[in-house]
């Protein structure tokens, strides 16, 4: 866990060395993008167009190996004030070998595809705050966790709020998420339903006027059925953020989580494995196009 969070963190080092000075930073921020696996309130300007890849990983969940990998690509729009529109589609990679109530596989597949709508309620630059609802729809023919083929669908709906904590130096953002699942698996045609509450807390600073550095905070508590039923487990997550912008037009954004502190339900222990991952990290480059 040590020799990950040093590897992290020379990437980041590198890069802060490597990217490209810019002779004045913007005015305040603009969090559509900075954020890693949270969501700022931004949502870009009337008539903007950006091309995104997002890859996320997570790793570890008890037994000998645990990868999971998945790659979305992403078309984002902005045709009206204040209402982002983004549709992906996903690929998967799996390579899982002895973990408990999983399946053996090693296989890649296109995974599904998603609809991501976004509307801004408050602009921070003219209320205390920044507020954004986003629902986040997406129906998929492989098992995320797992890579059992079926059929699953489910819908993340997200509260954003973010505010400036000093000028153009500090922001702050919180996430309140909740998060219905079904899926109805191809062999022998199992169903689950099951749901995810959350909130998230991050902090980023503006060490260069390119270059934005905090971490991100996460805590989740899983549910049997969509409604909130009988408790599966909790997790809470911790690791840090950059974001570079590289360009007018580009953009990185890297996250790295660990899961600090999790517990299964009706088991002891310091972390839980059965609902969640040891590890996640995400890459993000976006252009505008």
């Amino acid at each position: 866990m040590g020799g990950r969070a040093c590897k992290f963190w020379l990437v980041i080092a590198c890069a802060i060395v490597l990217a490209p000075a810019r002779t004045s930073a913007e005015e305040g921020f603009d969090t559509e993008h900075i954020f890693g696996f949270m969501i700022g309130t931004d949502v870009g300007n009337v008539g903007e167009r950006e091309f995104q890849s997002q890859t996320t990983g997570r790793f570890g969940k008890g037994g000998v190996a645990y990868r999971a990998l998945a790659q979305e690509l992403e078309i984002e729009v902005v045709p009206l004030p204040n209402f982002r529109i983004e549709v992906g589609g996903t690929a998967s990679l799996h390579d899982i070998t002895g973990v408990p109530d999983i399946d053996d596989r090693r296989q890649f597949n296109f995974q599904g595809i998603s609809l991501d709508l976004r509307y801004r309620l408050l602009n921070r630059e003219r209320a205390p705050f920044g507020l954004t609802i986003a629902a986040e729809l997406h129906g998929d023919r492989i098992d995320e966790t797992s890579g059992a083929k079926g059929r699953m669908y489910g819908t993340e709906f997200t509260l954003a709020f973010d505010r400036e904590l000093i000028p153009n130096f500090a922001i702050g953002a919180l996430n309140l998420i909740y998060q219905p699942e079904w899926a109805r698996f191809e062999i022998g045609g199992a169903s689950e339903k099951s749901s995810t509450i959350g909130a998230a807390f991050a902090g980023l600073v503006r060490v260069r006027p390119n270059v934005l550095l905090g971490g991100e905070m996460r805590y989740f508590r899983q549910y049997e059925g969509i409604g909130l039923g009988e408790f599966s487990g909790q997790a809470l997550f911790v690791g840090p953020t950059a974001y570079f912008q590289l360009s007018e037009r580009s953009r990185l954004t890297m996250s790295w989580s660990m899961q600090a502190w999790g517990r299964p339900a009706g088991s002891g222990g310091n972390l839980d494995l059965v609902n969640f991952e040891r590890h996640q990290a995400r890459l993000v480059f976006g252009v505008n196009f």
